[in-house]
């Protein structure tokens, strides 16, 4: 019995009635006519998809600046970095898919940098009230972002609306850039055989191969610093700020340093997240997705003073998995034409991100 107990406490109540749960919808889930090769398929398209926007919460909880709602800073450089290698692949007169690709990462990355740069000096000003400012942070670069999408001077028609000729549209396809070139078998195929092992089908269920690599390899990157002499650093003074300073480390260029790596992973996970996706989505789509992001890495077992890898590995397939799979079931329970399957997607999303956030001492952690 005491092993038990031992194993619980260590998994945490929250990661282990979430998971409960997860398992009880996919083992429902062929009883209510749903398909399980589809249902894993939505399951790994959606933990690869969000994976690397949850990893970007890692860096700023180790710092000390704790939980980052302002990844919506690092979302927006990935979305300028995006629309702008769009433009100029349309300006040398045909889209290339690598390419614009690359040209994305490579734009958005310096963007990032320099506004979490900015935004760790401001929340070094504001010590001990981290997580309300960067809330306001996040929504007001979302507001701010609206006014840039509609003054940017692009010209390409995937971009612009097409009959007044000015702002960006809502949702730009990707279909003609690099959506799906690591995740999509339909455009895996049309590339040289030497890379169809980037997206393909065992059984039915589509494996996104490609980007569960480079989600896997961004968490080998993040685990590596973390082990690193600067990681060390890093981690030190989000953990113990006096002890810090005394071994002469400067405390506020670690938590700067944190939150510009959380804003860069940022841009990075929504980059590639719109690759998975095959579609742009900008003004308020991204609002609420630092919300997404904080929920799936408490899930996953952090808390506001420490996060792992191994927290946003877990918490990505717990989240996302339940999203995925709750949904078609619930709908499949609902009469015949009913419209409140919207109402109920809004419902579990933000009774999930409820529940994580009332949970914050983490996996390990049980309130006395």
């Amino acid at each position: 019995m005491s092993n038990a107990k031992q194993t619980i406490q260590r998994i945490g109540w929250p990661r282990l009635i979430i998971a409960l749960f997860f398992i009880l919808l996919i083992v429902v889930s062929p009883f209510m006519g749903l398909k399980l090769s589809d249902v894993f398929s939505d399951v790994l398209r959606r933990w690869s998809m969000f994976g690397i926007l949850i990893l970007a919460m890692v860096p700023g909880v180790q710092s000390g600046i704790g939980l980052n709602f302002g990844v919506s800073l690092g979302i927006v450089a990935g979305l300028i970095g995006s629309t702008t290698a769009i433009e100029l692949s349309f300006q040398h007169g045909s889209p290339r898919p690598w390419t614009d690709l690359g040209f994305a990462l490579l734009i958005a990355i310096p963007i990032a940098a320099l506004l979490g740069l900015v935004y760790g000096m401001l929340l070094n000003r504001v010590k001990g009230s981290e997580m309300t400012v960067s809330t306001y942070v996040g929504f007001s670069v979302i507001a701010l972002s609206n006014i840039v999408w509609l003054l940017l001077p692009y010209k390409s028609g995937v971009l612009i609306w097409p009959i007044a000729g000015e702002g960006m549209r809502n949702t730009i396809n990707l279909e003609e850039s690099f959506g799906g070139l690591l995740s999509n078998p339909a455009v895996v195929e049309k590339m040289p055989t030497a890379l169809r092992w980037l997206a393909f089908e065992v059984g039915g269920v589509v494996v996104p191969f490609g980007m569960i690599l480079f989600f896997l390899f961004m968490c080998l990157a993040v685990w590596l610093f973390l082990r690193s002499k600067k990681g060390i650093a890093m981690s030190a003074a989000g953990e113990n700020e006096l002890f810090t300073r005394s071994n002469a480390i400067d405390v506020n260029q670690m938590r700067i340093l944190g939150t510009v790596l959380s804003t860069v992973l940022g841009a990075i996970g929504i980059i590639m997240y719109a690759q998975v996706f095959g579609f742009l989505q900008l003004y308020n789509a991204p609002l609420m997705m630092g919300f997404q992001c904080v929920a799936a890495v408490l899930i996953g077992g952090a808390t506001t003073r420490r996060a792992s890898v191994t927290n946003v590995i877990v918490g990505a397939l717990l989240f996302q998995g339940i999203l995925t799979t709750s949904l078609p079931v619930i709908k499949r329970l609902m009469p015949s034409g009913s419209t409140l399957s919207e109402v109920v997607r809004i419902i579990i999303s933000n009774g999930i991100i409820l529940y994580a956030l009332s949970k914050t001492k983490g996996g390990n952690q049980i309130e006395k």
